[in-house]
């Protein structure tokens, strides 16, 4: 690894008054475009890629940068704090039913779609074997992510288990390509290094990674519901010292960092946990902002003019990647499961390219790989040619193919619950479906637990205070306060 001298020696030169105002510029512009972006379909990423490559030494900007080891740097600390954000908010009963088929996209398909992909570089690139399978192992993985942003923006989302499965997926297969990336890597550098010395490690990786992140988030769960602090803003502090040393830990131990904390993140998710609602705003504001300063830095340290100069072979290998590798994958794999076509046709879709694959192209450049530019600029081509075409078009190819849904604007209540320790009362909302059994009846008429008791009912855009006699409409979110183990009652009364 590396730092570029010239960088650092320009960084010391630069009043620290002048970084911060251009660090601030860049941050307001990402923040305002990604919103214009959302109303338009875009995907935010691809808005950041691009205000990062405006202000590269090539654009308008004029920012030099070529510091690989800085980008990769900034992208392994936004990538540990965004998965454990992502799985902070993946409820475990929400993916459950969908596990194994998640399971064997992020191992199976990614090996399966490197695969293809490598030996379609191979012959139509004019790269060695090796190389072939290198590139096709830095554009292996997904990021769902992006592809959420634009159907939340749309107003959409997928029926059945498809959003589950996709979350999962694109939170799990991280690992499965960075072993394949690191692998590819040592056997082009170390001349004595052997494909089959790379099973052990990844057995390793999986392992230690997942044990890790399950052990040390309960560890988390322990810590953050045992120490008391005066002031609660110490508690999103706590989790990220919590989160990092997850990481270091399990790195250091031989296993995927990544995955541990995206595991951690999961069981604290799924936990009681004190100051739970704080905790996760904190980590979505967090990743919005890693995912802003990663793509930033990932813009700046690509040169368009390299980039366009292998525009003809890019376009080629993001069509085989799209069209061909992944479909391939996916419908191998969800052929052992019940999956309709249109469903294995929206997963094949779905095969969105992010943050990944560009700090992956990172490797070859601090590893000396002899064709790690060309590496690079493919990567880097890729993830703008899928995130432009397959981003702006999964709500259009989700509603062709019968597999769309109208998905509820996420609202917010003005009532909160603090918990507290031995405390097991919660506050939670459920919505009326239009067929419930309960619509009709007045709240006194639910025979609801002496234990529960409806706070406020949200009905057309406004906020009632209900008493026994309100009467229960379509539609309606009730607001319901009471014991834990009594909630699910309610639930059942509404929704049967």
């Amino acid at each position: 690894m590396f730092v570029n001298a010239d960088l650092v020696q320009v960084v010391r030169n630069t009043p620290i008054e002048h970084t911060l105002l251009v660090v601030s510029l860049l941050i307001l512009v990402s923040v305002v475009t990604s919103r214009l972006g959302g109303k338009m379909g875009v995907p935010a990423l691809l808005l950041f890629l691009l205000v990062g490559m405006v202000a590269g030494s090539e654009g308008p900007g004029g920012i030099y940068f070529d510091d690989p080891w800085l980008a990769q740097a900034m992208g392994v600390i936004a990538l540990t704090l965004i998965l454990f954000a992502g799985g902070l908010d993946t409820e475990w009963s929400f993916v459950r039913p969908c596990w194994r088929p998640a399971i064997a996209l992020s191992t199976l398909g990614v090996l399966l779609t490197a695969v293809a992909v490598g030996l379609f570089a191979w012959l139509a690139l004019d790269l060695s074997l090796v190389e072939g399978l290198l590139l096709g192992s830095v554009i292996s993985s997904t990021d769902a992510a992006a592809v959420f942003s634009v159907l939340r923006a749309r107003r959409a989302a997928l029926r059945g288990r498809l959003t589950p499965l996709l979350e999962l997926e694109s939170g799990t297969n991280d690992p499965m390509a960075i072993f394949l990336t690191v692998g590819f890597v040592q056997l082009l550098t170390r001349p004595e290094a052997s494909p089959i010395d790379l099973i052990p490690f990844f057995l390793l990786q999986m392992a230690v990674g997942g044990l890790a992140g399950y052990g040390l988030g309960r560890l988390g769960v322990i810590l953050l519901n045992r120490i008391k602090f005066d002031n609660e803003g110490l508690y999103p502090v706590l989790t990220l010292g919590i989160v990092l040393f997850i990481y270091g830990a399990t790195a250091t131990l031989g296993g995927s960092g990544f995955l541990a904390v995206y595991v951690a993140g999961m069981v604290i998710g799924n936990s009681e946990v004190l100051h739970k609602r704080n905790l996760k705003r904190f980590y979505d504001s967090l990743a919005w902002l890693m995912q802003i300063l990663m793509f930033l830095t990932l813009g700046l340290l690509a040169f368009p003019s390299q980039v366009m100069a292998i525009a003809g072979r890019g376009l080629l290998l993001a069509g085989f990647l799209m069209l061909v590798a992944r479909p391939l994958a996916v419908f191998t794999i969800l052929s052992a499961f019940r999956m309709s076509l249109p469903e294995r046709l929206l997963v094949s879709w779905v095969g969105l390219r992010g943050a990944v694959p560009i700090v992956l192209a990172t490797l070859p450049l601090l590893a000396g790989v002899e064709r790690a530019h060309f590496i690079f600029n493919m990567g880097f081509f890729v993830v703008l040619t899928s995130t432009l075409l397959q981003g702006t078009s999964v709500p259009f190819v989700a509603q062709r193919l019968g597999v769309a849904a109208e998905e509820a604007r996420r609202r917010r209540h003005p009532l909160e619950l603090v918990p507290v320790e031995n405390n097991t009362t919660e506050l939670c909302e459920y919505s009326v479906p239009s067929n419930s059994a309960a619509i009709g009846l007045a709240l006194q008429e639910l025979g609801l637990p002496e234990s529960t008791l409806v706070v406020l009912i949200h009905r057309n855009n406004a906020y009632l205070i209900p008493t026994g006699k309100t009467r229960v409409e379509p539609g309606d979110t009730l607001l319901v306060l009471g014991d834990r183990e009594r909630l699910a009652t309610v639930r059942e009364k509404l929704e049967q």
